[in-house]
């Protein structure tokens, strides 16, 4: 176990051990969950869905156990016992994104009518259930098909980038208003053309930069074909931003430009109409007359990802001259390795409410682990609910010392497909049993249900403690 002054988290008894404080919080504070289409949905060869990069990289044997998103949590057929989910929560709000593969089997030409018809089911009956939808445009599954000229490095994505935001407008905007254009620009990127490995990685600095660009354009072309098309439209995007921070001294420098690159990169030229200047040299030679215009497009609000530090050692032989480094002792972290540091996450949002002015909307922030079952069925994962419980705490103080903070998100609403991780790594309220499809709601399901009602009513709910943050 992790001794309690290195979380902030009391283990007292009664209800103010049980939820964090949220009184410095909007009185219209909106609680809510996420997820995103390849995690959860699928059915990846029903209906005409095309396929996306992520099928491709299954397919070659390259994510843990040889995973693939298939079938994931069957989300495509088992959407209405998901709304279930969230309305036992009590959520006000989903996000989710939305296939560009299913709508628009090779990216461009002919929309995929099957695929529309998935997406009018699902919002239609998020709204009946009292629930508003939240549609991210884009999270990391790029047609395969247009990968295959390019992708996010031909310039010529930014027109299909913008058609395929007009489509989704045209088919949803009589039921939805609140628009993502991209989730995580900086992971899609850093990840696919700067850092990463095998099939996705473009082995060249100059197509990095040319890719940043491009997800800059498609942004702002996205944000006025959203606009133009949805009346009462609120837009933003989604920006995983962190603390980046030297694993010695001598790396200082280092973690000075992955800072720049993993948070400033998209939200800098997006917000405030400039990219940062330790890399305006760098994306110079992409920027033609009238670029910065198109992507500084006005926006109603910021979404946040943040889950914890990450700490940086100088690598002149890389293409950033960075990589990631070795992690102090003593600092907290989840089973999967990531630092557990809520004041680092209250700084972060007092960053980016100050810098950017915009609303402020944490759309994701969860515990990673590999889940157990306990007698009876229950997921008793107490770590999960400290966490949460100290990583609520601090966005409270931030809202406190000013930051203009409207919403909470959950990563995620179900244990899913984690990427390069496979099923092996567990981020759910929600357990999976992958073989039998079966959902149980876990013990930090529960505890959300109750931070919530507690929240919306303004009063504190009695209950039991909340236990010392631990490692699993």
């Amino acid at each position: 176990m992790i001794p309690a002054e290195h979380t902030g988290i009391s283990t007292g008894t009664g209800a103010a051990a049980r939820f964090p404080a949220t009184a410095a919080l909007r009185r219209d504070f909106i609680w809510g969950v996420s997820t995103s289409a390849f995690q959860i949905e699928g059915a990846t060869r029903e209906d005409g869905r095309g396929l996306s990069v992520w099928d491709t990289y299954g397919l070659k044997g390259q994510i843990a156990n040889k995973d693939t998103g298939d079938i994931a949590c069957d989300h495509y057929h088992r959407y209405a016992e998901d709304i279930g989910l969230m309305q036992r929560l009590g959520v006000q709000a989903y996000r989710f994104s939305v296939a560009w593969p299913r709508l628009l089997p090779t990216g461009r030409g002919a929309p995929n009518e099957a695929g529309l018809a998935f997406y009018d089911r699902l919002i239609d009956a998020l709204l009946a259930a009292g629930i508003e939808p939240w549609l991210c445009l884009y999270h990391w599954d790029m047609p395969q098909a247009l990968d295959d000229v390019g992708g996010w490095t031909n310039r010529d994505i930014v027109g299909w980038f913008a058609d395929y935001a007009a489509l989704v407008a045209n088919r949803y905007g009589d039921r939805v208003k609140r628009f993502a254009t991209f989730n995580e620009p900086s992971i899609f990127t850093i990840f696919a053309q700067a850092t990463g490995g095998g099939e996705r990685d473009m082995r060249n600095v100059d197509t990095f930069h040319r890719c940043i660009h491009n997800v800059n354009l498609a942004h702002g072309a996205a944000v006025d074909a959203l606009r133009d098309r949805v009346a009462g439209s609120l837009i933003g995007a989604i920006h995983n931003c962190q603390p980046c921070l030297p694993s010695t001294p001598a790396d200082a420098q280092a973690a000075q430009r992955s800072s720049v690159y993993w948070n400033q990169a998209f939200p800098d030229p997006q917000c405030l109409g400039a990219y940062p200047a330790l890399m305006q040299e760098a994306m110079a030679p992409y920027i033609e007359p009238g670029d910065m215009a198109r992507i500084h497009r006005p926006l109603d609000w910021f979404g946040l990802n943040h889950y914890g530090p990450s700490y940086v050692k100088a690598d002149p032989g890389s293409r950033l001259g960075w990589q990631f480094g070795e992690k102090p002792d003593g600092i907290p972290q989840t089973p999967i390795g990531w630092m557990i540091e809520p004041d680092a996450f209250r700084d972060t949002l007092l960053t980016v409410a100050k810098t950017y002015a915009l609303p402020v909307y944490v759309m994701e922030n969860g515990f990673g682990d590999s889940d157990k079952t306990y007698a009876a069925g229950a997921i008793n994962d107490e770590n999960r609910i400290a966490y949460l419980k100290a990583y609520i705490g601090a966005l409270d103080e931030a809202a406190a010392a000013g930051a203009d903070i409207r919403g909470y998100f959950v990563w995620s609403l179900l244990d899913n497909f984690e990427w390069d991780s496979g099923y092996g790594v567990r981020f759910g309220l929600t357990y999976i049993d992958y073989a039998t499809q079966q959902r149980t709601p876990k013990a930090s399901f529960a505890w959300y249900r109750g931070l919530i009602k507690s929240a919306r009513a303004g009063a504190p709910e009695p209950g039991p403690a909340v236990p010392v943050l631990g490692t699993g």
